[in-house]
């Protein structure tokens, strides 16, 4: 198992590479403590190790591997399983992650780093580097389009490298109306993201809400702070001549613009009498012969609705586990949305012959999930039916669904079910 020291400033997502494969992997990569971009790198001891003075940048505990790229730091930390057990296999884990590197990387960059100030602003080249992007996640969607996964049935190196590489993009310019045309990658991303190894490593991914909007202020902001004197103000002129290179470089700085606060959207809604709480409570504690009347007694129709959601793409649904982390992708995705909504999903049937369907309450009589951009992501996946509370179909509906029990329309039985509290 490997073990060593990771060189790196915080929110690098280069270095998020490594970090999460060791997750994956188990091996010991501790980050090195009092880092300074800039200074630490810039040091003679540092560079006695790593002349080019690049970060990421990894030392065995025994000092003997020494690495300042990030792909072969991630390959040194991970495991056989993410490397590929055949040649074949990592053949196909390489080619991707080289993929990703002359592809996605640059492209990225050069749409990504004008709106935070890190480049000046050039709105052909801006252009460009959208489009480029753009084109490059077409290909990418149309290989997950049958695949959960990049390569194989389990996550591998491939899909952590491209992961990382994405993640700015998907936190700053692919606003939601752009990652409607490219469903398949999205839910990869997000699967990726609601995996326990990642969430480790990166606890919250705030995907982008709105269209970027450009801010002068931020670049000559920036620029004004690198205004030093002496030897600072020689590297930060050198740093300025190199500046256009730096969507390609592995030492970038992490200059990102912390996300608002924001309102729960359920609060324009009237509040009503039902308690979401009390119910969780009583759905958690008690079986279901007193769980689903107490939910019908304290039930409020003017406030609350009760809704059917079928996953459309049934044929898409291979192996059981993958269908299970497509509902939990779903959930994590959601998890602002709990406090005032609670779900039954179900799966029904087996491998390569099942069906995804849920009954969802939420305050409010309309799709809730147009409350809020961060809510839209996987809900166009599904068929949504507002169910009549007072109809003892919807009856049945919350028996069979709170209770897991029954058949779905083509009389597959229930297999499992995941519930959204």
């Amino acid at each position: 198992m490997a073990a060593g020291v990771l060189y790196t400033y915080p929110e690098n997502f280069r270095a998020y590479k490594a970090l999460i494969a060791a997750q994956y992997s188990g091996a010991d990569v501790k980050v090195a403590p009092n880092f300074v971009f800039g200074e630490t790198n810039k040091s003679a001891e540092f560079l006695k190790k790593f002349p080019a003075g690049k970060v990421p940048a990894y030392e065995s505990a025994d000092g003997k591997v020494l690495l300042s790229e990030s792909n072969a730091i991630a390959y040194y930390v991970s495991s056989a399983a993410l490397r590929g057990a055949d040649a074949a296999t990592q053949a196909s884990v390489w080619q991707w992650a080289s993929w990703a590197d002359s592809e996605l990387l640059p492209a990225s960059c050069a749409w990504v780093f004008p709106y935070l100030g890190i480049m000046q602003f050039n709105k052909q080249n801006v252009e460009r580097a959208k489009q480029d992007l753009l084109a490059a996640l077409k290909v990418l969607d149309g290989h997950l389009l049958t695949r959960t996964f990049l390569v194989g049935e389990r996550i591998t190196l491939a899909d952590i490298i491209v992961f990382c590489t994405l993640i700015h993009a998907f936190q700053h310019v692919l606003e939601p109306a752009t990652r409607a045309t490219l469903v398949s990658v999205t839910r990869w991303f997000n699967t990726l993201a609601a995996q326990a190894p990642v969430r480790s490593v990166l606890p919250d991914v705030a995907l982008c809400s709105a269209p970027p909007t450009y801010d002068p202020k931020k670049y000559a902001e920036l620029a004004g702070n690198k205004k030093e004197s002496g030897d600072k103000k020689k590297e930060k002129k050198a740093e300025k001549k190199e500046q256009p290179k730096k969507a390609q470089k592995e030492e970038e700085a992490p200059l990102e613009p912390k996300e608002p606060a924001q309102a729960d959207p359920f609060d324009s809604l009237p509040k009503g009498t039902f308690n979401m709480d009390d119910f969780k409570r009583c759905y958690s504690n008690e079986d279901e012969a007193k769980s689903i009347p107490y939910f019908w007694e304290k039930f409020d129709p003017e406030n609350y609705s009760i809704w059917y959601a079928e996953y459309k793409y049934p044929e898409e649904l291979a192996k059981v586990f993958m269908s299970c982390n497509l509902i939990t992708g779903m959930f994590q995705r959601l998890d602002k949305m709990r406090k005032q909504a609670f779900a039954s999903v179900c799966l029904f049937g087996g491998d390569n012959d099942s069906s995804i369907s849920g009954v969802w309450v939420w305050r409010g009589q309309e799709l809730a999930f147009t409350l809020s951009p961060d809510w839209q992501i996987d809900y166009e996946s599904y068929a949504w039916r507002k169910l009549d509370p007072a109809a003892p179909d919807t009856k049945q509906l919350v028996q069979d669904y709170f209770s897991w029990s029954g058949t779905d329309k083509q009389g597959r039985k229930f297999n499992q079910g995941k519930i959204f509290k």
